[in-house]
């Protein structure tokens, strides 16, 4: 079972903040690429590589657009960490080049502009057309 941290708790009061203003300043989308931003170091030497298997927590949500801000998936609230294989193309690319900068234990936001998430034509019913990405994650084991 997952134990309740700080971080975890802080994703809790951040999904449940009001929605923004329909008329609010237009959104900076994000530039090319993904952007690590740390939020909590790691422990600085435990690297993942490709093929590595992980085992993470995230919260994504958007980032611009009329659902600005608005959680579309989290492993936090589905109590279930996600589990993948880093560098095979089984997550966005993203995730793939952004995840391989952290270290073990960190805690990030990966800044994912739309062409390394889910591209041009989004993820129907899910992710819109050329939709950036928030997501704030947690590396909590490497294989």
């Amino acid at each position: 079972q997952f134990e309740t941290s700080e971080f975890s708790r802080n994703l809790y009061r951040h999904r449940n903040m009001a929605a923004p203003a329909k008329n609010v300043p237009a959104i900076e989308p994000y530039k090319e690429g993904v952007n690590v931003v740390t939020i909590k170091e790691g422990d600085n030497k435990t690297y993942p590589k490709a093929g590595d298997n992980l085992t993470m927590h995230y919260v994504g949500t958007y980032h611009g657009g009329p659902k600005h801000g608005e959680e579309f998936d989290s492993s936090i609230r589905k109590n279930k960490p996600f589990k993948f294989q880093i560098g095979k193309k089984q997550v966005i690319d993203g995730w793939d080049k952004g995840v391989l900068k952290m270290s073990l234990g960190e805690k990030a936001v990966l800044e994912v502009a739309w062409g390394y998430g889910y591209g041009a034509a989004g993820y129907p019913g899910v992710i819109p057309k050329k939709q950036d990405l928030k997501f704030e994650v947690e590396l909590l084991a490497i294989n």
